[in-house]
């Protein structure tokens, strides 16, 4: 940036360049250039004095935006005169970058950061700027600026990475439904949000989907002070292992119905009541060695029906 000017005025300037090299600037109304700035360089050699940048009122800024921008023009690009003008014109015209700002304070992005992103669109702005166009200055820079700034929303803002055609179709769906939520007193339907803005049923569905990743919640948020529920993480089902094994339980099911009694009886001892087969030939009143005989013929049978069921 260019050095602070004070309302004393600035002798102190970047280019070491001889008065000469620049040319006199014509005389304005609202401003008196006839006590011009000469410093010792002569950088803002025809230029008027221009006070702390802070201190501009609005109608000032736009005479002495007008004053540099018509220097500039006359500047070599890449020049050390060229360079002090055009960073002048950039901090006197900050208040626009401010005012543009302010309208997204309601963001979650820090101001400073808005701002910085709104100097890029303001400097995009000057760079672009003629004077021919007879348009002020102002009224050209506010869309660059505030463009930016959307840009900068649109890129970075949203949690998950969706296409352009969808962030746009976002806003699209938000502003139509708040026309129609007028109209009609009621939320309105996919078909009516479709029938409203010329698409389909389902690129209004896809859009509706790809709203929800614009923002995202922490697993650990705490709740509202009324949500008795606790934290999202603690409200998210885990994964039951159990579930695995309900399709061979649901197919065996038939195949021991089949069994004999006994045989259903040793299941249930062997694999329910968790006994040994030492104690369920104790509770048959057979011997360890035909109750293990018993078990492998079942299993097997059990085995070989689910073997052809698949």
């Amino acid at each position: 940036m260019s050095p602070r000017l004070d309302g004393s005025r600035t002798h102190q300037a970047t280019s070491t360049l001889p008065p000469e090299h620049l040319d006199p600037i014509e005389h304005h109304d609202a401003v008196d250039v006839t006590d011009a700035v000469v410093d010792h360089d002569g950088v803002l050699a025809g230029l008027p004095d221009i006070p702390a940048y802070d201190e501009v009122a609005p109608a000032d800024a736009r005479v002495l935006s007008k004053t540099l921008f018509e220097r500039l023009e006359s500047l070599e690009e890449g020049t050390h005169e060229y360079a002090y003008v055009r960073n002048t014109l950039v901090e006197l015209n900050l208040a626009l970058v401010k005012f543009a700002a302010s309208r997204f304070r309601s963001r979650s992005e820090p101001m400073e950061d808005i701002i910085q992103v709104g100097t890029i669109g303001l400097i995009k702005a000057i760079d672009r700027f003629e004077l021919s166009r007879g348009v002020e200055f102002p009224t050209f820079a506010m869309p660059t600026i505030i463009g930016e700034i959307k840009r900068f929303f649109r890129d970075t803002s949203w949690s998950v990475r969706v296409p352009r055609r969808l962030q746009e179709l976002r806003l699209d769906l938000a502003k139509a439904g708040d026309e129609l939520a007028q109209r009609l007193d009621r939320a309105p339907t996919v078909s009516e949000l479709a029938e409203h803005l010329g698409l389909s049923r389902e690129e209004v569905v896809e859009g509706m989907a790809a709203s929800n990743a614009y923002t995202a919640s922490s697993l650990d948020a705490q709740p509202e002070e009324d949500d008795a529920e606790g934290a999202l993480a603690d409200r998210i089902g885990y994964e039951d292992h159990g579930l695995e094994g309900i399709e061979y339980v649901e197919s065996l099911k038939p195949l021991i119905a089949e069994l004999p009694s006994r045989d259903r009886k040793i299941l249930s001892l062997r694999f329910v009541a968790g006994m040994t087969q030492s104690e369920i030939g104790e509770e048959l009143g057979i011997s360890q060695m035909h109750v293990s005989r018993l078990l492998s013929r079942t299993l097997v049978r059990l085995r070989k029906g689910l073997t052809v069921e698949e």
